[in-house]
């Protein structure tokens, strides 16, 4: 008897856009019933507050690097160091985290995932120099790497499709939302209790989540149009050409994130000669902008799905949408103004989170719910590794050119990635499909 691919799927439309069988719908009365209407928001909350806490503990060291070098006498080479230590670890763990969610499930994988990164970032407060910040610093980036493959899995089991957009944009604005929060309170600590309070006031905050998570954390309902199989294995997943096209996708998109987030205030000090109070009082901005864009991403596919469209359009052309608006980073660096160089930036951020608020939700529009942290996993260690290799050419362009070379890099790059994404297969490849089960682990 033939057998069939634990990630077969119906193809989703039949060329034309028209939706034939939206995967991972949830039962009728799903979308009716209060408590599970109730449920589905709780678990994104959950989702949201764990990444706004993800991106403070990210931060801790950022916001004291001026007190910590100069306390224990850390060149800038030493600093960067201890930031690749963190990258790659990060990196590293997302091909790992994702298949061990996905076979421990949503309630125990997040738990452990929160638990570790928090319990590195309170050793942070143990520090007595470069090596230990290096070796707490790894392992804060083991943690930290399951965040996003755990929010991604939540989304899927718990969303139908034609909501998935929004809720990725709400729980990506996480990020956001602690990179604005994290230089006012963090700097307050500082002066108020001092460098190792704040390592573990941030790191407690990681182990309250982790209580309220325990107590309130519901199973999803069941989906009789999607019955349990096992998770497929990862080197089988690795080997579509959808999954290994997603990761390349995201090699050219997320680095653009990693360039705002190291290199805008260095950027404003260097182009504009900003003192630290006016870094301090404008830094802020392209983050706020980019925050309304995870909204604004999951509104356009919300709207596009009304006109008729079905998910998988919907996002790709939001996500070609979004993209477009990057390009605005190629004049930022041109102008001599410094509130249209900071507008033009903050158009770019606000792109970049409205793109990736769809290209969150596109992964379970063709794999069961057992597979989305698996295959989140494996593109963000695309992400980890552009954003190293991105890093260093940055570095060298702004040391030997300027920042005008590196601006013009980042708003062409996403144009690259959207087209990688608009040309994703709309169906599972069919040597997927037909029935190599000892490929896939069965």
């Amino acid at each position: 008897m033939k057998r069939t691919s634990q990630v077969e799927r119906i193809p989703y439309d039949d060329g034309a856009g028209r939706e034939r069988h939206p995967l991972g719908d949830f039962p009728s009365d799903s979308k009716t019933s209060p408590v599970l209407s109730q449920s589905r928001w709780v678990m994104l909350a959950f989702a949201f507050v764990a990444t706004v806490i993800n991106y403070l503990d990210r931060q801790t060291l950022s916001v004291m690097a001026p007190v910590l070098l100069e306390r224990f006498k850390i060149s800038a080479t030493i600093y960067s160091h201890i930031i690749f230590a963190f990258m790659l670890a990060y990196t590293v763990m997302n091909g790992v985290s994702g298949p061990l969610l996905d076979r421990l499930g949503t309630k125990l994988g997040y738990a452990l995932t929160i638990a570790w990164w928090s319990a590195a970032e309170i050793l942070h407060a143990f520090s007595g120099g470069a090596i230990s910040l290096g070796v707490f610093r790894f392992l804060l980036g083991v943690g930290e790497a399951g965040n996003y493959p755990a929010g991604v899995k939540v989304i899927g089991e718990w969303f139908p499709p034609q909501e998935r957009s929004l809720a990725s944009g709400i729980f990506n604005s996480g990020a956001a939302v602690g990179a604005m929060l994290a230089p006012p309170l963090l700097a307050w600590t500082v002066l108020e209790m001092g460098w190792q309070a704040s390592f573990v006031i941030v790191g407690v905050l990681g182990f309250v989540w982790l209580a309220a998570w325990w107590i309130f954390y519901r199973t999803p309902p069941i989906n009789p149009a999607e019955p349990e199989v096992p998770p497929p294995a990862v080197w089988a997943l690795a080997k579509t050409r959808f999954v290994w096209q997603f990761t390349l996708s995201k090699v050219f998109a997320d680095p653009v994130w990693y360039f705002y987030t190291f290199w805008f205030p260095q950027y404003l000090k260097v182009g504009h000669g900003f003192t630290m109070k006016e870094i301090g009082e404008t830094a802020w901005i392209p983050f706020f902008t980019g925050g309304i864009g995870n909204l604004a991403g999951g509104f356009l596919c919300t709207g596009l799905l009304r006109f008729g469209m079905s998910p998988q359009i919907a996002r790709r052309v939001g996500v070609l949408f979004f993209s477009a608006l990057m390009v605005a980073a190629v004049p930022a660096a041109m102008v001599h103004g410094s509130a249209l160089a900071i507008a033009l930036i903050s158009t770019a951020t606000f792109g970049y989170c409205g793109a990736l608020a769809n290209v969150l939700a596109i992964p379970r529009d063709l794999f069961p719910k057992n597979a989305v942290a698996s295959i989140w996993g494996l593109a963000s260690m695309g992400s980890g590794f552009g954003g190293m290799f991105f890093s260093l050419v940055t570095g060298w362009l702004v040391d030997h050119y300027s920042f005008k070379p590196a601006f013009v890099l980042f708003g062409l790059t996403p144009i690259i990635a959207a087209c990688l994404v608009w040309w994703l297969p709309r169906t599972i490849a069919p040597d997927v499909r037909t029935g190599q089960m000892d490929a896939l682990g069965a």
